[in-house]
């Protein structure tokens, strides 16, 4: 089916997320950028190394989790994930984000009734999903500190983005790679790396793929990714589990895909992939549905989670809106990697710092 046009502005970064996965024209036109950036990262990581900038410690275990690479490469579903395990290991863990897209300037503990315009939309998909306290800021010191006074019972923070601040010591940290694994490999602008990939994991590091399978050189854990199903809009707010005979049921009808996320070309691949024949809306990254981008008199949209947490179940009319949340899992591999780098739970941090 034909897609729905997008905005220019996703335009615009499909067009330089394209660029990123060779070394054509407009990746060569950038590389003198990607040199100066590339020589300002590594000054400041020698700074930390040096000790002539010192990075912070908290009162509590911290793993990071982040990408090497612009565009998001799936760490929302990996914090979630990672939530999980951790509980089944026994500790209690809290989340802090920049909180990208929200309109707080300071530190802001989040809860469940304020909005993404407020806070950003992971964060408070991640609340919303994994019950875990979650604090935002752009100083993730201040936050990480703010989320331990106010949740005594916390005694392990997830960082939510955050691999490359430094400011923060980290206990261990996870690397997630989606299938573009390192692009082009070159350094921001002219690629889509923030750092340079290194020639092994680095110390108290563990590798995710969000892949079918390993997309660069660095030995990892591949994490099982699927479709839950669906579920309506109005359930799914009140907390209703979806179905796979719900997203099922969907096949043979009329259906807009809308997904304001990063690569929305996966959630589409992964509709046509269950059966269902779509008319694609792809939407730029955190896209904040201010207005409703699709007709009035469309009658069935379906949705990821992080653009249902910008949809009222009184906001879309007479459109049934479903949404269908991600099915991720980590593998044994993985909690064996990560759990011998972390101290048992309630164990105060052992002042680790990863430059």
């Amino acid at each position: 089916m034909r897609a729905v046009d997008a905005s220019s502005n996703s335009g615009w970064a499909n067009r330089l997320q394209h660029a990123w996965l060779s070394r054509g024209a407009l990746a060569c036109l950038l590389w003198p950028v990607s040199l100066l950036f590339g020589a300002l990262t590594a000054l400041r990581r020698a700074l930390y190394r040096r000790g002539v900038l010192r990075a912070q410690q908290v009162a509590a275990p911290v793993v990071v989790v982040g990408n090497l690479i612009a565009g998001g490469a799936g760490k929302t579903p990996v914090v979630m994930a990672l939530a999980e395990v951790l509980r089944r290991r026994g500790y209690t863990p809290g989340i802090v984000s920049r909180g990208y897209g929200g309109s707080a300037i300071r530190v802001l503990d989040l809860n469940r009734s304020m909005t993404a315009a407020e806070c950003g939309d992971e964060p408070l998909l991640l609340h919303l999903r994994t019950g875990a306290p979650v604090v935002v800021g752009r100083d993730r010191v201040a936050a990480a500190r703010h989320l331990l006074h106010q949740h005594r019972d916390v005694d392990i923070v997830i960082s939510d983005d955050g691999l490359q601040h430094l400011r923060l010591a980290r206990t261990a940290q996870v690397l997630v790679f989606d299938e573009r694994g390192a692009g082009n490999g070159w350094l921001l602008p002219a690629g889509p790396l923030r750092e340079t990939l290194p020639r092994s994991v680095p110390p108290r590091s563990v590798v995710v793929y969000n892949a079918t399978t390993p997309s660069t050189p660095l030995p990892g854990t591949v994490a099982r990714r699927s479709l839950a199903g669906a579920v309506a809009l109005a359930d799914w707010w009140r907390g209703g589990l979806a179905s796979a005979d719900a997203l099922d049921a969907l096949r043979g009808r009329p259906l807009l895909a809308a997904a304001g996320v990063a690569r929305p070309e996966r959630f589409f691949m992964m509709l046509r992939e269950r059966g269902l024949h779509i008319t694609p809306l792809p939407l730029p990254d955190h896209h904040d549905y201010a207005t409703l981008p699709w007709p009035d008199a469309t009658p069935d949209v379906i949705v990821t989670e992080k653009d249902a947490i910008k949809l009222g179940a009184a906001s879309v009319g007479s459109t049934r809106v479903w949404v269908a949340p991600l099915d991720f899992a980590l593998d044994v591999d993985f909690d064996a990697a990560l759990f011998p780098l972390l101290p048992p739970p309630g164990t105060p941090p052992h002042g680790n710092a990863i430059a």
